[in-house]
């Protein structure tokens, strides 16, 4: 059980790190990122970027309490709230007809729908079967062999990856061509 609680660590770290990074990467893509919020008209236009601001102190929460094995507990079921508030707004937004691109790992142009709702839950299962296994067993900090712990790492890294190209994935087996990326505004020489 301690290598599920590490590899539910790991998956997640991964997750959030890669969504925090495709965020924060430039001011472009945390302008995309706000805009995005905005066009789900969940809130105003000055929430919204307040929002935006909370999601990336919130994940930066989640990444520093993930790691040391006494927080970790603690960083997974910030997680869990965290996906859980994230697939709140999904839901809502997709029910009132709204489908603003999903910039949850930066570039991406996908429209939200069901299948983000549905990796968001799985990924808060995730985190909610490692908080389990860390409440239960106190002593799941850390794998007990590192060649387990090795496998268990690798595995959460390659899931992390295939999750944060979802859309790509989805894409490329619904249609055979990836999926549309954000055009980044040109450069303006004068």
């Amino acid at each position: 059980m301690t290598y599920v609680a590490f590899a539910c660590r790991i998956l997640l770290f991964g997750v959030f790190l890669l969504a925090l990074a495709g965020k924060v990467r430039s001011r472009t893509a945390f302008a995309s990122f706000a805009r995005s919020i905005t066009d789900l008209r969940l809130f105003s236009r000055k929430v919204s970027r307040a929002a935006a601001a909370a999601v990336i102190a919130g994940e930066v929460a989640v990444l520093l309490l993930l790691v040391p094995p006494r927080t970790a507990p603690l960083g997974l079921a910030a997680a869990v709230l965290l996906l859980l508030a994230f697939t709140a707004g999904i839901v809502v937004a997709l029910r009132g007809g709204r489908r603003a691109p999903c910039r949850c790992f930066g570039a991406s142009a996908t429209p939200l729908g069901p299948l983000h709702v549905v990796r968001n839950l799985i990924l808060a299962g995730t985190g909610a079967a490692g908080f389990a296994v860390m409440t239960a067993l106190p002593a799941a900090g850390w794998p007990a062999h590192a060649g387990g712990g090795a496998v268990a790492a690798v595995a959460a890294i390659v899931a992390a990856l295939l999750v944060a190209r979802l859309d790509d994935l989805a894409a490329l087996f619904r249609t055979g061509r990836p999926a549309p990326v954000a055009a980044r505004p040109r450069a303006v020489h004068k």
